[in-house]
C-alpha cells in the first residue's frame, strides 16, 4: 500500500494560464520551465495526474527536483516556483573585478617590474592598485582574476632577468 501524498496540489484556472504563459515566454530559463511544467503534471483539480517518479521521468530531471518542487509551491506559490532566490553570497551575486579593472590588472602585471623586485607578486599588485584603480581590490578578487585569464606571474617577459646571480659576478 503506498504511502499517502504529503502535499496536494489543486490549481485555479489563474494559475494554471500563468504557468503555461511562463513556460512559452522564450526568455524563461529550462530550469523555471521545468519547475512549471511539474507543478502542472502533479494537479489534481485539471486533466491527468501523474506520479512524482512519472513527473521526473517526463522532464528529464531527478526525483529530488520533483520533491524541492512540489515543497516550494506549498510553502511560496507559483511565486516561489517561476523565480530564482539566488544567494547573496554565492559567486554570481555581485562580482569585484569586473571586466575593465581584470584588463588593467593583466596591463599592470605584464608591465614593467618596480624598482628592488624581480617580478610581480600578487602583494605588490594589491598595493599598485590601489593607487591606480578607483576601487580597492582584495588580494584574493586579484588572484581569482589572473587565475581566471590563465595568467602566470611567474613568467617575464624579457627572459634575462631570470638568470641565477652567483656571489662572485
Amino acid at each position: 500500500m503506498a504511502r499517502p501524498k504529503k502535499h496536494i496540489i489543486k490549481l485555479t484556472d489563474d494559475e494554471v494560464k500563468e504557468l503555461k504563459s511562463v513556460i512559452c515566454k522564450k526568455k524563461t530559463s529550462k530550469t523555471i520551465r521545468s519547475r512549471c511544467q511539474i507543478i502542472l503534471d502533479l494537479d489534481e483539480a485539471h486533466g491527468k495526474v501523474l506520479t512524482h517518479e512519472q513527473s521526473a521521468k517526463s522532464n528529464g530531471v531527478c526525483l529530488a527536483t520533483v520533491a524541492n518542487t512540489v515543497s516550494k509551491y506549498t510553502s511560496g506559490g507559483i511565486g516561489a516556483v517561476t523565480e530564482f532566490k539566488r544567494n547573496v553570497n554565492s559567486d554570481n551575486a555581485r562580482r569585484k573585478v569586473d571586466g575593465r579593472i581584470e584588463a588593467r590588472l593583466i596591463e599592470l602585471a605584464c608591465g614593467p617590474v618596480p624598482e628592488g623586485h624581480s617580478r610581480w607578486t600578487i602583494r605588490l599588485l594589491e598595493e599598485e592598485s590601489k593607487v591606480i584603480l578607483e576601487t580597492p581590490v582584495s588580494r584574493e578578487a586579484i588572484r581569482n582574476a589572473l587565475k581566471k585569464t590563465n595568467f602566470d606571474l611567474t613568467k617575464t617577459t624579457t627572459g634575462a632577468s631570470r638568470q641565477k646571480k652567483t656571489p662572485n659576478s
